[in-house]
Order: structure tokens, then C-alpha cells, then sequence
């Protein structure tokens, strides 16, 4: 059968907050029995938006992550739960019960991920149930996506062959798939947040004028293995993304018809400009 994923694109999300004001918003102060207890006003994010900052200026990158319960297909937190606290349901969703979870608070601890909140007050693990309520009654995207003004969440229901081909097709991953949950909630362009880049500018003299190298093939090596090429734009500047961050040496050379071969090496412990190189 269809069962219901998010797919997040970080390189669309611009750090806005919208979804995290529909989640409170929808949540706070209401309940819907069944699906989830009123959400406190204050000490719960069940959406959080992480921030990361990457390179040095002029050459630098923000990213946000938005994270908030994975809806997982093996879910951690059901390890911990008794007496039906924590059902998977065959469309995908992972519902923790307002009223059978009521005391159980290593479901809170069992989530590898941290986004199972305890509620003081009730006594209750709390997490987002994907909008069950809403889905159930026709709608067709949770209230994140619907407020999201960049498109960055889409909420789709879909066979499992379909969606893993969609996953193919642009890139989608999942964060920690070292912890074996098998989340619904998918990422695009996630090296935005979990890798590093190596980047630079060329330059070069002409007539005692200096000025960018435009179309210089730049080429990039670990242990004397070509990883990639890029070329460089009109303002002389090279970007390689998507490199791991502490991976060691790296190699780079750079050639352009009316300049000598350059050649460098970095060392690459997190994303690095290497300023401006001149031919």
C-alpha cells in the first residue's frame, strides 16, 4: 500500500521558522485523542531547525536542517514502549498513544535521533505525528509543508518501489541509516549540512592588470586518484562539494591555456577557501 514520506530539501530551506510556527500552532493549546496530546507552549520543539556555517569569506555557505520524528519503519522508540505506546501504521506513520505512553518515559530516551519530547506536566512522551489527524480527514501535505514559501517540504504518499525510486532519481538520504530505523523522512542536497567543500579563486596578470581566470580546468586528487574537475565561473572562482570532512590530503591542479600548471595541496579537516591563487 501508499504509505506517507517528507522529503526536505536543504538547499531550498532558508531557515524561515514557518514550519515550526504551523507545528506550534496546530499543537498548542489543542488536543486530538488518538493521535496527540496538547503541545506546551514552551520547552517543545517537535520541529527543529539546525543551523551550520561552511568556508571562510568570501567564499561561505549557510545551511539549515529542519528535524523533528523520522516516522521510522523499524522505530526505536516502540523498543521501549509497552502496552501498545508506540503503533506503526500501515500507511507509514508511528502514532505514540496520549493515553497508553502516559508514564513511559524511556520511549523519550530510546529515540536515537532525540526528537521524542517528555512533558513535564503530563506526564507523556511527546513527538509530531506527520499531522495523522489532518491526513485522515483528507488532507493531502502536513501543516509544514503547506506553510513552507520556498517549497523546500514536500509531503507524498506512495508505494514503496515508487518511492525509492524517487530517492534514485534525486539523491534523497536519511539521516544516520548507521542506526537501522529506516526513516520516511527523506533529505535532498543533505551535503549542504553534512559535508565539506574545498573552493578557491584564480587570478592572473596581464599587462599590469590583475583580473579573474574564467574557464580554467581544475582538478582534484586524493592519493593520486582524480575525485573531480570543475571549471572555473567568470569571477575565477571553484567549488568541489560534497568531500567528507577530516579526510585528509587532497591535491589540486589547475590548468588554463595561457598560464603555466599550478599545483597545491590542502588539508582537509572542514569546508576551506583557499583564497585567491594566481596563475
Amino acid at each position: 500500500m501508499k504509505k506517507w514520506n517528507l522529503i526536505i530539501d536543504v538547499a531550498r530551506c532558508m531557515g524561515c521558522h514557518d514550519c515550526v510556527l504551523a507545528c506550534q500552532d496546530e499543537y498548542v493549546g489543542n488536543q486530538f485523542p488518538g493521535y496527540a496530546a496538547e503541545m506546551p507552549k514552551h520547552g517543545h520543539r517537535w520541529i527543529r531547525i539546525h543551523r551550520k556555517e561552511r568556508g571562510q569569506a568570501p567564499m561561505v555557505d549557510i545551511a539549515y536542517l529542519p528535524v523533528m520524528c523520522n516516522h521510522c519503519d523499524r522505530p526505536a522508540c516502540g523498543k521501549g514502549a509497552t502496552g501498545g505506546a508506540v503503533r506503526k501504521r500501515p500507511d507509514g506513520i508511528v502514532i505514540i498513544d496520549p493515553e497508553k505512553a502516559k508514564g513511559q518515559r524511556e520511549i523519550v530516551s530510546a529515540c536515537p535521533y532525540g526528537n521524542v519530547w517528555w512533558n513535564e506536566e503530563r506526564g507523556l512522551p511527546q513527538h509530531w505525528p506527520f499531522d495523522a489527524h489532518l491526513l485522515d480527514h483528507g488532507w493531502t501535505q502536513t501543516r509544514g509543508t503547506q506553510a513552507c514559501p520556498t517549497g523546500a517540504m514536500r509531503t507524498v504518499k506512495l508505494e514503496e518501489s515508487e518511492m525509492a525510486r524517487l530517492a534514485e532519481a534525486e539523491g534523497l538520504e536519511v539521516l544516520h541509516p548507521e542506526y537501522g530505523t529506516k526513516p520516511r523522512l527523506y533529505y535532498k542536497s543533505l551535503h549542504r549540512f553534512t559535508k565539506c567543500f574545498l573552493g578557491g579563486s584564480l587570478a592572473a596578470e596581464a599587462n599590469g592588470v590583475v583580473d579573474c581566470v574564467e574557464g580554467a580546468q581544475v582538478t582534484l586528487f586524493k592519493d593520486d586518484t582524480r575525485i573531480d574537475e570543475v571549471r572555473s565561473d567568470n569571477y575565477g572562482d571553484f567549488k568541489f562539494d560534497g568531500l567528507e570532512e577530516n579526510s585528509a590530503r587532497y591535491g589540486i591542479e589547475i590548468h588554463s591555456r595561457k598560464h603555466p600548471v599550478r599545483t597545491l595541496e590542502c588539508e582537509l579537516t572542514k569546508s576551506v577557501y583557499l583564497g585567491v591563487i594566481y596563475l
